[in-house]
């Protein structure tokens, strides 16, 4: 049944794996062979355990209670991913429980998640059905079998061990881990080869990083170094207010000046008018991921986001930190409901002096009834909201929520908007009506004129397009800089921009002095710009035009991502010192991010 779930993952999916071989789907069959091995040696350590009960009523209840108990849960995981896949583009691990367990975003959507997914809920009672007939007509008059105890032991001591090897993944000195499907197919493919309860009892109780020493103190120091020196030479005004608005699932694949499409019309004639990053790249695939690298610049390079891993309460440098020396008051508002992904305790730790949820929206009757207040009554209530409770100078942001999966927009707005190929095009079409009733109430207030707004999304969105289901497009998002005043001149940059790099280039436009910490590079200073990301056990390094895939301490493909956006056309072997020169940069960057991150040394403090 695991590996006819496969089938399904695949046949409802297939669109995201364009160079899909028939040997991944045989590897997979092996990934799901160890995952049996594994998960089932609970239940078939008790059914062959040495006993004189076997032919007892009860015996035979505990046993089939158990074997469906496993079964459930190994199918369930494998089924939430046939949805879930298509959002994070990679197998679900231990971190989604502890997501799911943060708030109240589950108890919120768990209507809409049954309304809209009842058929995987179909397709999972189904296999649970078959399961279960397959079960009683293998075991059939199994139980009424007189104990044999010699018998018994014999099988216990042969079957188990055998099931423990194939649990390994054989008699190797590592055990097969969510990394060996990287050994069977192409980097992008390793959602394929895997399944999602493999994933999650290989991840469960895992250290999120382990420190590596590939180079020396001395020689990391000279390759990369986290620790970077403001430029106040770059400041564009005195007490220049700061404004970071943060787009739910606005990928590239949405927006009008990159596709023609017409969901984005306000956004896109922000972008006329501001700095603006064709090349812009989110570092992670998840809301909870991207608050971290905006705010701190630190990107996702682990399996767990860094909010909620082992690591979230470390002190850190931050943008509101950084500016409450130079007297900044600063306030987040997110409209869901509060607790949801913990911004409000990460708001703590970056330093924002308020954290403004839907509990202090106070007024349900804008709830949107599954994740919080509709994006246009919060945006238009946070621009006030600064105005009362904020002195100037400040930083505020806000982090928008209706285009967020179950895409819910008012009904007095559904007939107006535009209708693409996916549900989520109306509610794009929405958060973009909504940002432009943000900005008309903004213009209201005395702190717009002197106020740099930044834009960016979070994450990108399940694609539809192929280009944007690969390790390229699924990253590629707008990040914007404007300007009511036009002290930054408008510009398409082709420079690579990540949001990892709004901290450092922030600081310089406020005219920031002195040293902090952060991942990520001024636009005003570093012209070996790059970005990285993290997912399934691969690194990936942006620089120049190109993307370096990075996986088991090596470089195995470099692509051009502007000319080659499908990865079809590996140039490792072409340009290998350039492959060279990207890995050694890369290795830099994982040396210094998980020994810092292990030894809570992401500061340069006061």
């Amino acid at each position: 049944m695991l590996t006819i779930s496969r089938i399904l993952f695949f046949s409802i999916n297939h669109t995201i794996f364009p160079q899909a071989q028939f040997t991944d789907f045989l590897a997979g069959i092996w990934i799901d062979a160890i995952t049996i091995g594994i998960w089932f040696i609970p239940y078939y350590s008790l059914y062959l355990f040495p006993n004189p009960y076997r032919n007892r009523r009860f015996y035979p209840i505990v046993a089939r209670s158990l074997f469906h108990l496993t079964n459930g849960l190994m199918l369930g995981f494998n089924m939430v991913d046939i949805e879930y896949f298509r959002h994070t583009s990679k197998r679900s691990t231990a971190d989604l429980l502890t997501i799911m367990g943060t708030g109240d975003d589950l108890s919120q959507l768990i209507g809409a998640f049954l309304a809209d997914f009842w058929w995987i809920i179909a397709l999972l009672l189904l296999l649970v059905y078959l399961s279960d007939v397959l079960y009683k007509r293998t075991l059939k008059g199994m139980h009424q079998e007189a104990p044999n105890l010699v018998k018994q032991s014999i099988l216990f001591i042969v079957i188990v061990p055998l099931l423990f090897i194939i649990g390994r993944g054989g008699l190797g000195l590592r055990p097969a881990d969510p990394l060996s499907a990287a050994q069977y197919t192409r980097i992008e493919n390793t959602g394929l080869v895997l399944n999602t309860p493999f994933t999650m009892i290989k991840t469960i109780g895992k250290e999120s990083l382990k420190e590596v020493h590939y180079f020396s103190d001395e020689e990391l120091h000279l390759l990369y170094n986290p620790i970077k020196l403001a430029d106040p030479s770059q400041k564009i005004g005195d007490d220049l207010n700061i404004m970071v608005i943060i787009l739910e699932s606005f990928g590239n694949e949405w927006i009008g000046k990159k596709t023609g499409g017409p969901f984005t019309p306000f956004l896109d004639s922000l972008i006329d008018h501001s700095l603006y990053f064709e090349n812009g790249f989110a570092n992670g695939k998840k809301s909870i991921e991207a608050v971290p690298a905006i705010f701190a610049g630190i990107p996702s390079l682990q399996d767990d986001p860094y909010i909620t891993s082992h690591y979230g309460t470390n002190t850190i440098d931050a943008l509101p930190l950084k500016l409450k020396r130079k007297g900044y008051s600063s306030a987040f508002f997110h409209g869901a409901t509060n607790g949801s992904m913990k911004f409000d305790k990460f708001s703590v730790i970056a330093g924002f002096d308020h954290y403004y949820g839907r509990t202090e929206y106070n007024n349900d009757a804008h709830f949107d009834g599954h994740w919080g207040i509709w994006d246009e009554h919060f945006m238009r209530w946070a621009a006030t909201t600064i105005s009362t409770d904020l002195t100037e100078p400040f930083i505020a942001s806000i982090f928008t929520l209706s285009s967020h999966h179950p895409y819910s927009i008012p009904d007095e707005h559904r007939p107006h908007m535009p209708v693409g190929d996916s549900p989520i095009a109306a509610s794009i079409a929405y958060a973009d009506l909504s940002l432009r009733r943000f900005f008309e109430a903004a213009q209201q207030q005395s702190w717009y004129e002197n106020t740099l707004f930044v834009i960016c999304a979070d994450h990108t969105p399940a694609g539809i397009e192929a280009r944007y289901n690969q390790r390229i497009g699924m990253y590629q998002i707008p990040i914007l800089f404007f300007d009511p005043q036009q002290r930054i001149q408008p510009n398409v940059s082709p420079a690579i921009f990540s949001q990892i790099d709004i901290f450092p280039t922030l600081l310089d436009l406020i005219g920031y002095e002195g040293s902090f910490y952060t991942f990520g590079n001024s636009y005003f200073q570093d012209r070996k710009r790059f970005a990285v990301n993290y997912i399934e056990g691969t690194y990936h390094l942006f620089k120049q035009e190109y993307i370096l895939n990075f996986y088991n301490d090596r470089a195995v493909n470099l692509y051009n991502f502007l000319q080659d956006p499908m990865m079809e056309h590996d140039s490792l072997q072409h340009y290998f010192s350039k492959a060279k020169e990207y890995e050694l940069l890369l290795k830099g960057v994982i040396q210094r991010y998980n020994h810092d991150l292990i030894h809570n040394q992401m500061t340069v403090g006061e």
